[in-house]
């Protein structure tokens, strides 16, 4: 059983997911591009500088004008806005989706597949596998990968010396470090536990080599309570009974108040944290204390991605070929990174882009040099991992369950309730499930 034919029977494009496999279902034909396709298109992106990069491809050819417009992020609406857009048939040609979010929008038959429309030669076959495997369903590739975001641990190097830690190299390592830093200094945490982020708590399962999603048959397997998480679920929570982390949301102004003064002294985060750093530390003098490094680990290198975004054709679109061209000028040229200028420390996922983009941003106030570690980390990325069909369903569920752990709550419990929501939740969605 493919995948794309489980996401399919989601939405009842055939009577059943057995039905899918059974029938021996073959992806539709796609057309094929003209040789200069020609036409005007939209763009809706949430990410800062694409509007410039619109403005630039305009400029670099006379057959395809693209006409930009901002929307919210995801949490603020973005996606909702866009499904109902591409539902109602007034959709933009190309959207900008996140890796977890990418599947459900498959599943509900809301986007084209690039397949014979890109030049997959240039594109697709020069990715990692890891990242071809966020944009690829079955037999057919539905975006191309914009960034490709390592989990990164960043560290006041400052409060390691004064401890008299090296940087930690394992997870066992890390909560000793924790203990030590306690002791100098009793009001630090060494990290934060951030209970809005589900999609860390999925990272960090991901690098454990947990296996969230897969499929079986005719079914979708769903372990987000599987023995990896667990591991790592009571790992955090002897962090947090210890106080070597603090529980707190992340991006808050509790935890940017705790940055700038010392309650905390690293960010478990991801290559784009750094901007976010900067801008909370820096006034309280902390240039050249903050360092990167790989993420601690359970005995052997291993990473896992952290954010990312794609490009995609909507269903919506009236001109795909002409869509297809700007995505590729989108998600490959070194043109499309210069002139989104600097957005941050980004790391992308086509081969030659991040040099790039490491131009633009200035990584001087940090200790050592980053970018050495992100090639690192990405080096280190656990294969494998795939995202179900409905990630709302289960982001929902951690984040509501993580709202008790000030109080009573477990994160072991909270990954237990998130695997039973997820099942009945994609059951209620008309998938066959099994656990």
């Amino acid at each position: 059983m493919k995948r794309r034919q489980l996401l399919l029977g989601a939405v009842g494009l055939m009577a059943s997911t057995a039905l899918v496999a059974g029938c021996g279902s073959t992806p539709a034909a796609t057309p094929t591009p003209a040789q200069d396709p020609t036409g005007n298109i939209t763009f809706w992106s949430s990410m800062a500088g694409m509007d410039k990069v619109a403005e630039a491809f305009n400029a670099s050819q006379d057959n395809i004008k693209v006409t930009f417009e901002t929307v919210p992020n995801g949490a603020s609406g973005g996606y909702a806005k866009l499904s109902t857009a591409i539902t109602a048939g007034n959709g933009p040609d190309v959207a900008t989706i996140e890796y977890p979010q990418l599947p459900q929008f498959v599943s509900n038959g809301q986007l084209q597949p690039l397949d014979g429309l890109i030049d997959k030669a240039a594109t697709v076959d020069k990715l990692s596998e890891e990242t071809k495997g966020l944009v690829q369903f079955g037999d057919q590739t539905y975006a191309l990968p914009y960034d490709a975001a390592p989990m990164i641990m960043w560290y006041r190097k400052d409060m390691l010396d004064k401890a008299g830690v090296g940087v930690p190299k394992t997870w066992d390592e890390f909560e000793e470090a924790g203990k030590l830093i306690k002791a100098v200094a009793p009001e630090a945490h060494l990290a934060s536990f951030n209970p809005n982020e589900a999609a860390l708590t999925a990272a960090l399962s991901w690098q454990a080599g947990a296996k969230w999603f897969g499929t079986e048959g005719d079914n979708w397997k769903v372990g987000v309570n599987d023995a990896a998480t667990q591991k790592v679920a009571t790992y955090w929570q002897k962090l947090i009974d210890e106080k070597i982390v603090k529980v707190q949301q992340s991006f808050s102004d509790e935890w940017s108040a705790d940055l700038a003064s010392g309650a905390v002294v690293g960010v478990l985060g991801a290559n784009w944290s750094a901007t976010g750093i900067q801008k909370r530390t820096e006034a309280s003098g902390q240039k050249g204390q903050w360092i990167a490094a790989e993420v601690p680990n359970w005995g052997t290198p291993a990473d896992a991605f952290y954010g990312g975004s794609s490009f995609n054709i909507t269903k919506s679109s009236k001109n795909p070929a002409a869509a297809a061209k700007f995505i590729e000028y989108l998600a490959t040229n070194p043109d499309a990174i210069k002139a989104r200028g600097n957005t941050g420390s980004a790391f992308l996922a086509f081969p030659g882009l991040t040099p790039v983009a490491q131009k633009a941003f200035d990584a001087s106030y940090f200790g050592n040099d980053i970018y050495q570690v992100f090639d690192k980390a990405y080096g280190t990325i656990t294969p494998g991992w795939q995202w179900g069909p409905n990630w709302d369903i289960t982001n929902t569920a951690l984040k509501d369950a993580y709202g008790k752990l000030t109080s009573s709550g477990k994160v072991r419990d909270a990954v237990e309730t998130a695997q039973t929501a997820t099942v009945a939740g994609l059951k209620q969605n008309g998938l066959s499930v099994k656990e």
